[in-house]
């Protein structure tokens, strides 16, 4: 009845993810790691030494070591790197089941998903094209989470992630499958999740439940998540300047990021030109705006000297980062 597909790129949260499966559900493993630098290494023996070479492609290993426990019912695919809309566009066209369940590697379906799943997807009336499960995301209970971790719990509200998202084979094939223009993982579940709707099928969520674990993607991952905004581009683009409505999403911070920018350079040039007068105005104008989105970030936070070093820090980089990301992504949709 179905098939799990799973994207990934090495990551060894793979091996917990394909563990919490039930043995003898249908899993595709869709290895999304640039064929150039995959070498055809052998697997390691288990507790066993890695074979010469492997020094160069560790998470070779991971990956090895995940389909280890996964067992015989996975099936390995390559898709080359592009991306995780064509990973899984790979993988679902390769299964034939009614149904595909799409899984990020870094999940842990809680105990009984297998028979949860089928159970919300069995007697699903035939205008119903996908179910999205719940998503736990663990937080420390002793003290307040962090900025990086309340936005991986904002993934416990999103709508039709493809944390745990099902689809209907038959609604797969009619709007195509992912759009793979989007180049990484932010938002090309969405723009599926709006075509499939505009197709005239419905959504819905499940029962079953899967935990995302909050992971540290280092210092400046606020600044790098930013890249995103260019995917943003493409999605107005598509569905037109209503999309963050459809999805029940709010409004994005794009034009304050983009007034603190004019701020700052207005500051710069005034500056360079002699003009102290407009350059100290403009230069209080940025460090206000500045100081308000890094306190907004602080505030409902632990407020460790750490994390206020790096709410500081990248509160500074993330507004003119964001803008350049959408002017990037815009001039690339005109093209």
């Amino acid at each position: 009845m179905i098939t799990v597909v799973i994207p990934t790129i090495g990551r060894p949260t793979l091996a917990a993810t394909l563990a919490a499966l039930d043995p003898r559900t249908e899993v595709i493993v869709v290895d999304d790691r640039p064929d150039e630098i995959i070498d055809p290494l052998p697997e390691p023996p288990a507790g066993g030494p890695p074979p010469a070479g492997a020094a160069s492609v560790p998470s070779d290993h991971d990956v090895l070591g995940a389909l280890r426990a996964g067992g015989g019912r996975v099936r390995v695919l390559r898709s080359g790197g592009r991306g995780p809309a064509a990973a899984r566009n790979t993988g679902w066209r390769a299964a034939g089941t009614p149904w595909v369940v799409f899984l990020d590697d870094d999940v842990v379906p809680e105990p009984g998903w297998d028979k949860a799943v089928r159970a919300d997807l069995e007697d699903l009336p035939a205008d119903v094209g996908g179910s999205q499960g719940r998503i736990e995301v663990p937080l420390p209970a002793d003290r307040r989470p962090t900025d990086a971790e309340r936005n991986t719990a904002g993934l416990a509200t999103a709508e039709w992630i493809t944390a745990d998202m099902a689809y209907r084979r038959a609604a797969l094939e009619r709007t195509g499958g992912f759009d793979e223009r989007f180049p990484r993982a932010y938002r090309e579940d969405a723009d599926l999740a709006l075509r499939v709707r505009a197709a005239g099928y419905r959504l819905v969520r499940g029962e079953r439940t899967t935990r995302h674990p909050v992971r540290d993607d280092g210092f400046w991952a606020s600044v790098r998540f930013q890249r995103g905004n260019a995917d943003d581009a493409l999605m107005r683009r598509v569905h037109g300047p209503a999309w963050r409505a459809a999805l029940g999403g709010a409004p994005g911070r794009l034009r304050r990021h983009a007034l603190v920018t004019g701020a700052g350079l207005l500051a710069v040039g005034a500056g360079l030109a002699g003009r102290r007068g407009a350059a100290a105005a403009a230069g209080a104008v940025w460090a206000l705006l500045t100081a308000e989105f890094a306190w907004a970030r602080i505030a409902p936070g632990p407020r460790t000297a750490e994390e206020i070093r790096r709410m500081a820090v990248t509160s500074v980089a993330i507004p003119p980062a964001a803008c350049a990301h959408r002017l990037r992504g815009e001039i690339r949709v005109r093209r």
